[in-house]
């Protein structure tokens, strides 16, 4: 029990700070999510962290919530995804209703706008950041159908615009059918 208390403490702490420090969307959570609960505590492993990246992309909602659900459930139930959620929710809560108070104040400060656009370049090296250490470590494995599958998903976006949404929807099914297929053969 007493171990229990520890790891729902430690969890809500880590997805409070996650959540407290990530400026700038979710994708920038994936880098911070990777350093505290695979280098750090070794909650999870790289490739579930893969995976959880997935479903939290995959899933309706913000992905440090979706993230923190999953985590939270993987290390104590039910109560882990409370207890994840609930920090994970606190730091934005605070500081948009902090925010909304002070909006006028706000709106049309050069320093302030200044400060947002700097955050923004900062966010994109972090996401460039995130997407090349996950695409190293696909590139690494040398599993030719994970590299075609990422090659082909880079390009729909990129190149020919398809929807995320889209895109995702049929990685997961591509997923499924590799799955059924290697468990037939006997692989998985």
């Amino acid at each position: 029990m007493e171990r229990k208390k520890n790891v729902l403490l430690k969890l809500f702490l880590s997805t409070l700070y996650l959540s407290a420090f990530t400026f700038g969307g979710g994708y920038v959570i994936v880098t911070l999510m990777k350093k505290k609960l695979v280098d750090d505590y070794h909650w999870i492993e790289e490739d579930e962290m893969l995976d959880l990246v997935a479903i939290a992309q995959s899933a309706p909602g913000p992905i440090a919530v979706n993230g923190a659900i999953v985590v939270g459930y993987k290390l104590a139930g039910i109560m882990g995804v409370l207890v994840a959620i609930t920090g994970t929710i606190i730091p934005p809560f605070m500081i948009i209703a902090i925010i909304s108070v002070c909006y006028n104040a706000f709106r049309n400060n050069y320093f302030v706008s200044q400060m947002l656009e700097g955050m923004q370049a900062g966010v994109g090296a972090v996401i460039a950041s995130v997407t090349y250490e996950m695409g190293a470590g696909i590139v690494v494995n040398k599993d030719i159908i994970s590299i075609l599958i990422m090659i082909g998903a880079f390009t729909a976006a990129c190149v020919f615009g398809v929807n995320v949404i889209c895109i995702v929807l049929v990685c997961a099914v591509l997923g499924m059918l590799r799955t059924l297929a290697g468990k037939r053969r006997g692989t998985t």
